[in-house]
């Protein structure tokens, strides 16, 4: 597929060295040259600098024989024009972010309007995932698939949990039969699990089933939910404002500590049951003095990860039961979970899952990466076309390091023994790591009937997936 990435900024970088991976053609267009020096020192990309709003630039970039254009610049004014003049130009499909929260009120009418296909909000889509992690304590991250009918829930493994040491296949296993631990972190290795793997302390596992499935598991190895009543916010950008519609929805008290005045008194107008503190939030002297200590959780948002850093280890050691720190350079994601910080998110990182989604087409229904792509676990449906249907699973090829984790039919889910078959219209979750990508392709090709990279099979409308 052809895709222009218009933007080579944090989100836009990472959007091309994913899309690269997969081998699409990719251009990247930018008026800056640093940002374009660092794209093509670094990636297989074709690097053009202009203005991605200009239709000799555009055109320069091949626009009328591109499949996909994606506006990540830092205007979203910008990137609204970029792709209402690639879809006058002949670009098939375009996407744009869009992060102010007056245009994502008008979500509908902007993409009938300026012709956007996708919306792109990452501070919306940060803020939906700490809302997520604070509605259930022990997770590191959780993600849902068919349709919230399935969760799964990252958790890291203490020494006192009472499945340290055994395999998989072990009879202390059988009274989780109705999760699956699907991957595991070790080492910032990803592993997926066979019946001989051990589960050790300090590994991070992925547990997959339904909602009440995994709340049971966490209950009988000793990592109940908490629920949290009080939260402290340090930063008052985007993520903030939206956060704080989450969390007060929740029945949760917010406190924002925001260092600029002028967006303070925005803050107080937009948002009334929050309380908005005008002052620095870095000063240990000030954190103390909002009482941090007394904080069922902190979440650092400011555009400084130095700042977003330091402020939470303050946060943790003064007590706070949950802390989540918002990181931009993925460098950083191991190092900050070393130090204990319970959660880590970035925004651009998530971004990237949406946006591999969509280029992926309906034949994709959901998709989370693990550990910058070391593994994906992807949900698709089953179609008439596909010849796995009916077939008992231990009679599948299915190649190492593959998992096929959960099957939704209708109100359903079953996590999957060699005995059990996928039938037509079967909502199927299959986790696999990145060397066996293009077997999941096949299987996807088979299931779906249509190819991955072919929009002319039918992309889905969009407009549901990211609920601004």
């Amino acid at each position: 597929m052809k895709i222009i990435v218009v933007g080579a900024g944090k989100v836009g970088y990472t959007l091309a060295e994913s899309l690269s991976s997969e081998d699409h053609d990719v251009t990247v267009i930018d008026r800056h040259y640093d940002a374009l020096k660092k794209v093509e020192d670094n990636l297989d990309v074709l690097a053009i600098k202009g203005n991605g709003v200009s239709v000799s630039v555009l055109l320069e970039a091949k626009i009328k024989k591109t499949d996909l254009i994606i506006a990540v610049t830092d205007s979203d004014e910008v990137n609204m024009v970029c792709c209402l003049t690639a879809k006058k130009l002949g670009a098939a499909h375009t996407a744009a972010r869009i992060r102010d929260p007056q245009y994502a009120k008008e979500l509908v009418m902007l993409k009938d309007e300026v012709g956007v296909d996708l919306v792109i909000n990452p501070e919306y889509a940060a803020a939906d995932e700490i809302a997520r992690m604070i509605s259930f304590s022990p997770a590191l991250n959780i993600e849902s698939f068919a349709k919230g009918r399935v969760k799964m829930v990252e958790i890291k493994v203490t020494p006192d949990m009472p499945i340290v040491g055994y395999k998989l296949k072990d009879a202390a296993f059988q009274k989780y039969s109705s999760i699956l631990i699907s991957a595991v972190i070790r080492n910032e290795e990803v592993i997926v699990p066979d019946g001989e793997f051990e589960i050790k302390a300090d590994d991070e596992i992925y547990v997959i089933g339904k909602s009440a499935s995994i709340y049971n598991f966490c209950k009988l190895t000793g990592k109940s939910p908490v629920k949290y009543k009080s939260i402290m916010i340090l930063g008052g950008g985007r993520i903030a404002y939206y956060l704080t519609n989450f969390l007060t929805t929740m029945g949760m008290k917010v406190k924002i500590v925001e260092i600029n005045r002028e967006r303070c008194e925005e803050l107080s107008e937009s948002l009334p049951n929050a309380l908005i503190i005008n002052a620095d939030g870095t000063d240990e002297q000030i954190l103390r003095s909002e009482n941090v200590d007394s904080m069922d959780g902190f979440i650092a948002v400011t555009g400084m990860d130095e700042e977003n850093l330091l402020s939470s280890l303050l946060a943790k050691q003064s007590g706070v039961k949950k802390v989540i720190t918002k990181i931009s350079r993925t460098s950083y994601i191991n190092m900050v979970k070393k130090l204990g910080i319970d959660n880590v998110i970035c925004p651009k990182l998530i971004t990237a899952n949406q946006i591999l989604k969509y280029v992926r087409g309906n034949t994709v229904e959901s998709l989370y990466r693990i550990v910058e792509g070391q593994a994906e676990i992807v949900e698709f449906i089953a179609k008439e076309s596909s010849g796995l249907l009916d077939k008992p699973i231990k009679n599948l090829n299915i190649p190492k390091e593959t998992i096929i984790t959960t099957i939704v039919r209708r109100n359903e889910v079953v996590i999957p023994r060699g005995n059990d078959a996928i039938k037509k219209g079967d909502r199927v979750i299959v986790i696999t790591k990145k060397e066996n990508l293009n077997w999941l392709n096949e299987l996807i090709l088979n299931v779906s009937g249509g190819t991955k990279h072919e929009f002319a099979n039918g992309i889905k409308k969009f407009g549901d997936i990211i609920n601004m």
